[in-house]
């Protein structure tokens, strides 16, 4: 299940949620802030963002290295349906 098509879709169907999540947040942020009138706060949210967003990618790394010792992906469930 690491390496088939169906987990290759189900990765590239997260990597655009990610992508879209952080691209709105990279514009309504600063905007809020703005209004606001604190523009620190744009910096420490983008700094947060950032920070999660390299999580992700170190957890998503060392659980394909698990799926590369021949255990499952954690990260993505498997399909009741097929």
């Amino acid at each position: 299940m690491c390496f088939s098509l169906g987990w290759l879709e189900q990765l590239l169907v997260w990597l655009v949620i990610v992508v879209a999540i952080i691209m709105i947040l990279k514009l309504v942020v600063p905007w809020v802030a703005a209004q606001l009138g604190i523009p620190i706060i744009a910096q420490v949210l983008s700094i947060i963002l950032w920070a999660v967003v390299l999580i992700f990618v170190i957890y998503f790394v060392f659980a394909l290295l698990s799926c590369l010792g021949g255990g499952g992906l954690p990260l993505f469930p498997h399909n009741h349906w097929s």
